[in-house]
């Protein structure tokens, strides 16, 4: 029953702020309500603290005891949402496929439910000795997709 309100109200938040969107949301035994959040732009302090007064002004502390904790996606969480993907296309990816892939490439598109990754590669040259320099490309649907982290450059 908390969960059913909980879901509301978030639904309630994101339809006042369209461009977040929910990553988790967890309620344990003792009632400990954890939400993570991301938004398409980011996500501000005061977007946090909206999310959290919409949702503990509207529960009652009499009728059920809670704790609320709202945070955004941390940078060094994985990809989980296609909507993650999709604000992160021009970023730089470090993926692991459920083969066991791992592949670091620029994201450049998202269609559907498959992503393009693209990175650049030394190669020995076809004829002749030294490498060139080519451009390499995967195509990779998100169920193939076992982790996927923004890397973050300076």
């Amino acid at each position: 029953m908390l969960r059913e309100k909980v879901e509301n109200l978030l639904q309630e938040a994101f339809e006042e702020n369209k461009s977040l969107f929910l990553i988790e949301l967890n309620i344990d035994n003792a009632n400990h309500i954890s939400v993570v959040i991301d938004g398409d732009n980011g996500v501000s302090v005061n977007d946090c603290i909206a999310v959290s007064r919409k949702i503990e002004h509207n529960l009652d502390r009499d009728e059920e005891d809670f704790s609320l904790d709202v945070a955004s996606a941390g940078v060094s969480q994985p990809l989980k949402m296609p909507r993650q993907y999709r604000k992160n296309i021009g970023r730089k990816l470090a993926v692991t496929t459920v083969e066991g892939e791992k592949i670091e490439g620029n994201l450049v598109e998202m269609e559907g439910d498959k992503i393009t990754l693209q990175w650049k590669a030394r190669e020995p040259k076809p004829v002749g000795k030294g490498k060139v320099t080519v451009t390499k490309e995967a195509v990779l649907s998100l169920e193939e997709i076992k982790e996927a982290k923004v890397i973050i450059t300076f």
